[in-house]
């Protein structure tokens, strides 16, 4: 229920915050175009009825579950479950979000193009911050107030302040231009690449290590900061006492019993991070020319093609919200003594 209620939340704001930037009829046909195809388009859109209707119309598109009839349907190119009369019918769908200004293609079919470039720059980033730095915050707890301590914490404050677009331009001028002939690496490019040549499309891996190591530089330091420290609150527990009193190993007592407790902020932290991180990573996209949702709507945004802007912010809700539902089912996986009351 509160997944709807955000939803809903932001279905609001969106369709609020874009009723007052330009005339959408007059971006479609530009300049150019005579009144009567301008006044078509805004039947078309809904723009000519009171503004109230047009927000319920509009939340009729974009929810799974709505009516239209028939005329719609085939309009709109509406794919799902139809149930009910020619001229009302009970639908179960995909959202429909209307229509690039730019390119007059679905903007579904846009977003959907692009959340594959994300989803696997948001995976290798969360899996290089997750990997490196729950292991430097447990080195950093078992062996507190060391140089390992200091060291990770120095580098973990420096990585959290760190701005990301700083940090972007930083990777990209030394790794992409200056070391270009050391590393291999390119300034920019996407997952897939094309063959001037031959007009082939190839999977270039090498083009995810910048913006990857780059997104993952935050989230980083923010895991070791957080394992730190609820490991050196579970290590100081009485069972773990117990533990060694019994005579097991320190990696057994540290890996086994102190880390799984200690997982539940960390893993706040990586579920919140994921979302922000899948939803889109404007800056870090933009900067390394990654094709993904932040490109992507910054691009709309300098043609002020606002139905790809809406679509883009609706799907980084949802993201976010059915992520924090994933995370609430790790925490009864991790820890047994969560339960949902």
């Amino acid at each position: 229920m509160y997944a709807l209620l955000v939803m809903l939340g932001v279905a609001m704001l969106v369709f609020a915050m874009f009723q007052g930037f330009g005339d959408p009829a007059r971006m479609i046909v530009g300049q150019t175009g005579d009144k009567k195809t301008m006044d078509n388009i805004r039947r078309d859109l809904n723009l000519d009825k009171p503004k109230w209707k047009q927000f319920l119309l509009y939340l009729n598109d974009v929810s799974p579950l709505a009516l239209h009839n028939k005329e719609e349907i085939a309009h709109k190119e509406l794919k799902g479950f139809f149930i009910g009369s020619e001229n009302k019918q009970l639908a179960i769908k995909l959202p429909y979000l209307g229509r690039s200004y730019q390119t007059k293609k679905s903007t579904l079919s846009v977003l959907a193009e692009a959340l594959p470039g994300t989803f696997v720059l948001a995976i290798t980033a969360m899996a290089f911050a997750c990997i490196i730095g729950i292991f430097l915050g447990v080195l950093a707890a078992v062996y507190k107030d060391t140089w390992i301590d200091n060291t990770a914490v120095f580098s973990s404050i420096a990585g959290i302040s760190a701005p990301s677009f700083f940090m972007a331009i930083l990777s990209a001028y030394f790794f992409g231009i200056v070391l270009h002939s050391y590393t291999g690496l390119n300034l920019t490019g996407s997952l897939f690449e094309i063959n001037e040549v031959t007009g082939e499309k190839y999977l270039s891996i090498k083009n995810l290590i910048l913006p990857a190591f780059t997104l993952g530089i935050r989230p980083l330091a923010m895991i070791v900061q957080l394992t730190r420290s609820s490991m050196l609150d579970t290590l100081s527990q009485d069972y773990i006492r117990t533990a060694y009193a019994k005579g097991l190993s320190k990696r057994r007592v540290v890996f086994k019993h102190a880390l799984r407790n200690a997982l539940n902020p960390v893993i706040t932290a990586i579920t919140g991070w994921f979302a922000e991180l899948l939803a889109g990573s404007f800056f870090i996209e933009y900067i390394f020319g990654w094709k993904g949702i932040g490109k992507i709507t910054v691009d709309a945004l300098e043609k002020l093609d606002y139905p790809v802007v809406m679509g883009a912010v609706l799907l980084s809700a949802v993201i976010f919200v059915l992520i924090n539902i994933f995370s609430d089912m790790l925490y009864r996986l991790v820890d047994p003594r969560v339960r949902v009351e």
